[in-house]
């Protein structure tokens, strides 16, 4: 995979240039690990998204690690990754046609181990006459809503257009999408789990019709990092597609678990960013260098990781600037002093970053781009 920055490479992680973006080496594998031990157990396959990371080089060790293939929530993402050697990718979301019509194609022809879904009879319509002129069979999936309201078909009319899909050339019907987005943050863990379970119990009825219809369909994948160890008990359920997991932020750390109803503590933050002190003229908080343009502003405060020996709060302030607060004197905190963030919400964070520095033993060891960057069509 292609790496950059190597210029930095050896420097301590508090020495870098700020604000900035860190992967803990140590907790990334933990967390690889026990995602992929704990799916494994259950006799599913796991399909992590790269949306979360937006980073080839992490899509591979994810591959590299078990899993059956990765996701991507949009054409740009996928097209990335298949350059980058990247294989086993699913399209999460509806690729709009006759617009990105070429782009497909081409990415069919290249990819040959692409998955797309689909939710509109009339688009899959379109989807086949495109590939039947090119000379290509793609597979796919029927997105089935389980109550987000964002994209999928109702389960009711779901299983009459998955019949319809399995009828048009060029297209192979592989199985069924559903994705419980409304239940991934509920908490505490106890009132999750049974959202979950409702929701993707409807997809599997719609999975379960296809297959007594006689269509051999195969896949059955959804779910999310919230709801990873409810998931696997649907019992059709072939594969998850969790994110976070591999990051985490703050969001998902106060959500609770089946561990600790009030943490998620499976999974640990191996995500951090660095902001250090830009002014401190004030009494009870100094300001630092991470505001809206560094951390997105979705869920919790971020939460301060280092340093540790006395209590503080951070909290946007502006743009450009974030204020932390805390009581007492300043002691040792003086224009450039560095503080280490758990970031509230990983996914449109990391999309703000060109680059992740990756630590071991408190050394950056090497610098990952962030390759998805940006790819939003």
């Amino acid at each position: 995979m292609e790496k950059a920055g190597g210029e930095v490479v050896g420097k301590h992680r508090y020495e870098l240039d700020t604000p900035c973006l860190l992967i803990d080496a140590a907790r990334l594998k933990k967390n690889l690990r026990i995602m992929q031990e704990s799916v494994s157990g259950a006799v599913k396959e796991l399909r992590p998204h790269a949306k979360t990371h937006k980073c080839s080089t992490i899509a591979q060790l994810q591959l590299d690690a078990g899993a059956v293939g990765v996701c991507t929530a949009k054409l740009a993402e996928a097209e990335v990754l298949a350059r980058r050697g990247v294989e086993r990718i699913l399209i999460t979301g509806p690729v709009v046609l006759p617009l990105k019509g070429e782009r497909l194609l081409n990415l069919v022809e290249g990819c040959g181990s692409l998955m797309l879904v689909l939710d509109d009879l009339e688009q899959a319509s379109l989807l086949s006459s495109l590939c039947r002129e090119r000379g290509v069979r793609v597979d796919v999936l029927l997105d089935v809503d389980p109550g987000l309201g964002r994209t999928g078909v109702d389960p009711s009319s779901a299983k009459d257009m998955g019949m319809r899909l399995a009828d048009m050339p060029g297209l192979h019907l592989r199985g069924v999408q559903a994705y419980a987005g409304q239940v991934q943050h509920i908490s505490p863990y106890e009132e999750r789990r049974n959202g979950p379970l409702a929701c993707m119990n409807r997809a599997q009825e719609v999975f379960r019709a296809l297959r007594t219809a006689g269509l051999e369909v195969d896949v059955f994948t959804g779910g999310g990092t919230g709801t990873f160890d409810i998931d696997t008990g649907v019992k059709d359920l072939t594969d998850l597609q969790a994110g976070s997991y591999v990051l985490m932020d703050a969001e998902y750390r106060a959500i609770g678990s089946a561990l600790d109803r009030h943490r998620f503590i499976l999974f640990e933050p191996a995500l951090t960013m660095l902001t250090s002190v830009t002014s401190c003229n004030q009494e009870g908080w100094v300001t630092v260098d991470a505001g809206l343009k560094s951390l997105y502003r979705d869920g919790p405060q971020p939460q301060i990781l280092y340093p540790e020996d006395r209590p503080y709060a951070y909290d946007w302030f502006g743009d450009e600037y974030g204020k932390i607060s805390f009581e007492g004197e300043r002691g040792t905190l003086r224009h450039g002093s560095v503080f280490e963030l758990i970031v509230s919400h990983c996914d449109p964070t990391v999309n703000l970053f060109d680059r992740f520095h990756v630590v071991e033993n408190e050394r950056v060891v090497d610098v990952w781009p962030i390759d998805l960057r940006g790819m939003s069509s």
